[in-house]
């Protein structure tokens, strides 16, 4: 679904508050990236961290903490080094994700005093095959939340909005996307038979070069309950 440019401000102000805290920064060997958290079910057992495949794995991997994403204020670390938690990181390079169970980011939190206040993506709104099915050659609106890479060094939260298409069995982002934006989540929104208009988190952000392929969410659905990874 194109949307027009109002439309469009308006579901990245929404995204922002409803998910806003499901991002946080990664880095790892130099390369920099995002992950998300996402809530599988009901069960607090079911939340994952998310990211590209190709983003962990190396040394010296870390993710970074916004103030906002803890409580109470202060007491945690400005960076997690991914070293510290267990169980860590699953990849699935043939789907280009990457899964941490976040039992171990919490009980790191627990030891230090402090815990996590985070908005997980809901499985509510993790895109199905017949959401993807729906995409087309046309470009859609997309909308991906992200920890880009300022100047300065700093990693503020951004929203950049792009188009997508499916070629084939192909999800793609339709540009390169900043430096950064690998593993961040995307976002899309449809008409419903209904008429109403749903939000849907598509997938996330693989690397490119022109454009960005999307790991959907029915191939990230495929891995989440898999062990130990690197298949």
């Amino acid at each position: 679904m194109l949307l027009d440019s109002d439309a469009e401000s308006d579901v990245a102000y929404e995204l922002c508050q409803v998910v806003g805290r499901a991002i946080l920064p990664y880095r790892s060997s130099g390369d920099f990236g995002t992950a998300f958290f996402f809530q599988g079910g009901d069960d607090p057992v079911g939340e994952s961290l998310l990211t590209a495949a190709d983003l962990v794995g190396g040394s010296g991997g870390e993710l970074g903490l916004r103030a906002s994403v803890t409580e109470p204020a202060g007491v945690a670390p400005a960076v997690i080094a991914e070293a510290e938690i267990v169980p860590g990181w699953a990849r699935f390079p043939g789907d280009g994700v990457a899964v941490l169970p976040t039992a171990g980011l919490h009980r790191y939190a627990g030891d230090g005093g402090w815990r996590w206040r985070v908005q997980p993506v809901p499985a509510g709104i993790a895109a199905g095959p017949e959401v993807v099915a729906r995409l087309g050659a046309d470009a859609s609106s997309a909308f991906v939340l992200a920890h880009g890479v300022r100047e300065d060094g700093s990693r503020p939260l951004e929203v950049a909005i792009e188009r997508v298409v499916r070629d084939g069995d192909a999800v793609l982002i339709t540009t390169e996307l900043p430096q950064g934006y690998v593993g961040a989540p995307v976002f899309i929104v449809q008409a419903e038979p209904t008429g109403e208009v749903s939000p849907y988190c598509l997938g996330l952000v693989l690397p490119g070069v022109g454009a960005h392929p999307v790991a959907t969410f029915d191939r990230i659905r495929a891995v989440l309950p898999a062990t130990p990874g690197d298949v």
